[in-house]
């Protein structure tokens, strides 16, 4: 029996056995309204409010401290002292690494394909709006963290929602807390395994393929499967191995590599057709409160951009915590501000490129029923032949640091259920690399549809905490102003004071 017949069937026994359920819980998650003449899903409705809500409860924080945000990034606020394994601009990368994606470039090209060139304005309202969002969520993870005594963290909704709910509730807020810490987890382990890993190997590797001469291609046997799945699996198992000091290590250096990479390749594209630059910009705009060809019109283009931007910087779900309660700090809205530059980087920066490079090359494939990925790669061979392997290149670092990053959050969703000894651990890294192998052979997308209705169930549960802990998150963002008003005077801060008394005893 061949390798080819083997991961087929097992694809089929899969599907056949997860189909029912994948169907069930997509369609409970899922759940569409018809709304002018589309549909809205309304998690997609429940994520957009939340952002809305938390901007004005927190008076459009996201664009007062833009620039008190990127000074933390650089360093200028750093605590010495701080408990914490990675500092803000480490812990930045790493969360980043984890949203920016395939979504990025195959989730717009469908948003503007479906949606026309005005979904990329809602996309970026949504961005914007997701960045309050992304605050509160990070500051409450920095907040309930965990520090372990050999100096590692641990944190995510997991640690936030049963510590938080009952600092606010008490014993109520204690059961409610554990019940909904647990179900994290799993939702969050689920994802990790199968979403965050499963399916970005198997999606690099098919773009690897469609360059290098397809299934008649030197990788496009078995065995090339297999060998890019071992070469995944072996590096990812090398970086996980080293904890998320080696994470953001990577991470740190990958991120900002393969933005530009990919920045890069869209600026060529647009500089290549600079003259209709001013023109793709009108129809964005004229689209998003205009649109022609738009099913549900002015709502179906604003519904599809909020939800390809909702998928894309996953604000609300529970996620980028577990890696931003890494960061040295000893106040947690310090990371909080900083967490808020990665819906801009993500959506705002990364998703608009990508959208106004589709736009203005207007590729023949752009509104067929075909792949994101192949609209993006035709937008990018418009302007040079050889584009679709920069595009190549920009889908492996994009898969292997999401994969990196998915790989951290789920170990903690892992040592949260079954405990932090090192057999655990081991064990769980052990599975995680075998299934970045399985994810170059295998396709398994009924359990990735499942793990994409999983991880947007948090969201349900994960906001209702937000909602509830938003006026501690308030009072976090209070402390950390005053402490930046005494640096900036030159004065030390009353922790500051506490540590030199204690240095001098």
């Amino acid at each position: 029996m061949s390798l080819d017949s083997i991961t087929r069937s097992v694809d089929e026994a899969v599907s056949g056995f997860f189909e029912p359920i994948a169907t069930w819980l997509g369609e409970v998650v899922f759940y569409a309204v018809p709304v002018a003449g589309t549909d809205l899903p309304l998690i997609v409705a429940w994520l957009a409010i939340a952002g809305l809500v938390f901007t004005l409860w927190f008076g459009f924080l996201q664009f007062r401290k833009f620039r008190l945000a990127v000074a933390v990034v650089r360093g200028k606020y750093d605590e010495k002292g701080s408990d914490g394994e990675v500092n803000h601009f480490q812990a930045l990368t790493a969360a980043v690494s984890g949203t920016v994606g395939l979504g990025n470039i195959a989730g717009v090209a469908v948003a503007v394909s479906i949606g026309g060139a005005g979904a990329t304005f809602w996309m970026i309202v949504c961005g914007l709006l997701g960045m309050a969002t992304k605050f509160v969520e990070v500051t409450l993870g920095v907040k309930y963290r965990e520090v372990h005594p050999d100096g590692t963290v641990s944190g995510g909704p997991m640690h936030y929602l049963p510590k938080g709910l009952t600092e606010r509730f008490g014993g109520k807020g204690k059961q409610l807390g554990k019940v909904l810490a647990v179900l994290a987890s799993f939702m969050i382990l689920f994802f990790g395994l199968f979403g965050g890993n499963l399916f970005q190997v198997n999606q690099s590797y098919a773009q690897l393929v469609s360059v290098a001469g397809g299934e008649d291609g030197a990788l496009g046997s078995s065995a090339g499967a297999l060998f890019f799945g071992i070469l995944i699996a072996a590096l990812v198992g090398i970086v996980l191995l080293g904890g998320i000091r080696s994470i953001a290590n990577v991470t740190s250096r990958l991120v900002p590599a393969m933005a530009i990479v990919y920045i890069l390749a869209c600026l060529t594209v647009i500089l290549v057709n600079a003259t209709a630059v001013p023109g793709a910009l009108v129809d964005i705009v004229d689209g998003a409160f205009d649109p022609e060809g738009v099913a549900g019109g002015i709502i179906g283009a604003l519904i599809i951009g909020f939800k390809r931007a909702a998928f894309s910087n996953e604000a609300g779900l529970g996620s980028a915590p577990i890696a931003h309660s890494a960061v040295k700090t000893k106040h947690p809205a310090s990371e909080g501000l900083v967490a808020l530059l990665e819906p801009f980087i993500d959506t705002v920066v990364i998703c608009t490129m990508t959208a106004l490079t589709i736009v203005i090359a207007n590729p023949d494939s752009l509104g067929k029923d075909i792949g994101g990925v192949t609209i993006t790669s035709d937008a990018f061979e418009t302007v040079l032949p050889w584009f679709p392997y920069v595009l190549t290149v920009a889908v492996l670092l994009f898969a292997f640091s999401t994969v990196l990053t998915w790989g951290y959050y789920g170990l903690k969703a892992w040592t949260y259920l079954f405990g932090r000894t090192r057999t655990s651990e081991l064990v769980y890294k052990v599975v995680y690399t075998v299934f970045a192998i399985a994810g170059s052979l295998l396709t398994l997308q009924t359990l990735i549809d499942l793990a994409d209705a999983v991880l947007f169930m948090l969201a349900v549960f994960n906001i209702i905490g937000l909602y509830l802990l938003a006026p501690l998150v308030k009072r976090e963002l209070n402390s950390f102003l005053e402490f930046v008003r005494r640096r900036q005077a030159g004065l030390q801060d009353p922790d500051e004071d506490q540590e030199s008394v204690k240095t001098t005893v």
